[in-house]
């Protein structure tokens, strides 16, 4: 079952040994489709900084309190590799990401998770004791990682073969996996307009420049798709593979 993202925007971040702040944002891998990492609005504990925390490290939400779990602690948040908000997220940062927390690249293998469908761990994560250590020598600059906000692609325009029918209004995404299979698209007007589902797969770009998605769809084909069932995060009838404690 698939599970709105929207729904988590604003929910408690729970670490191991405390609250490290609210849900703030998603970003995925645009060419997959996979969300990489929730984005943490810390408040006044790690002001100014941006806090990537990546599926590898997450857990259940507790539906009545609305805390998502964080299997980390706040000490190993605090000493992790810190990325500025105004830039993109590159491949050397999420390199220097991993090696802290010795999970797996996620890029390296030909699952959706480099040897796994699914964002799990074999053994409890192996942080480096302090802080990470520095690459010897120049290191090259490197491209982002396909990464999009989630926060800046809802509302953007989604263009069918014939035409702009509506807009991006939630994502929904697979909970065992943390991949988007469906967006959820308000046809008509902003307001009074319904929702409908269309898959991910009949997505064929998002342009940045235009605020736009592209569809491979007509008008009909998306005016004639179901609408988003009720669906919460978090429950019971699609659990998540087990994720080993710290």
């Amino acid at each position: 079952m698939l599970r709105s993202i929207k729904q988590l925007f604003g929910n408690k971040l729970g670490a191991s040994d405390g609250e490290i702040g609210h849900v703030k944002d998603f970003y995925f891998d645009d060419q997959n489709w996979a969300v990489r990492y929730l984005v943490a609005d810390t408040g006044t504990w790690l002001p100014g900084r941006q806090v990537l925390i990546s599926p590898y490290a997450l857990g259940r939400l507790d539906q009545a309190e609305k805390i998502l779990r964080v299997n980390l602690t706040r000490k190993q948040i605090e000493n992790s590799p810190s990325i500025e908000s105004h830039k993109p997220v590159s491949r050397q940062y999420e390199e220097e990401y991993y090696r802290f927390y010795g999970w797996p690249y996620y890029w390296e293998g030909s699952g959706l998770w480099g040897l796994s469908g699914f964002p799990i761990l074999e053994l409890p994560a192996n942080p480096l004791p302090g802080n990470p250590t520095a690459a010897i020598g120049p290191q090259p600059e490197r491209a982002d990682a396909h990464l999009r906000s989630a926060q800046a692609v809802n509302g953007y325009h989604l263009r069918t073969n014939d035409g702009i029918i509506g807009h991006v209004c939630d994502f929904m995404m697979d909970a065992p996996s943390w991949a988007i299979g469906e967006l959820a698209v308000k046809t008509g007007h902003r307001f009074s307009g319904k929702e409908v589902l269309i898959p991910t797969k009949d997505v064929a770009r998002i342009s940045y420049e235009e605020s736009t998605v592209f569809a491979t769809l007509t008008r009909e084909a998306v005016e004639q798709s179901p609408a988003p069932h009720q669906a919460h995060v978090g429950a019971a009838d699609s659990p998540r593979p087990a994720i080993l404690p710290l």
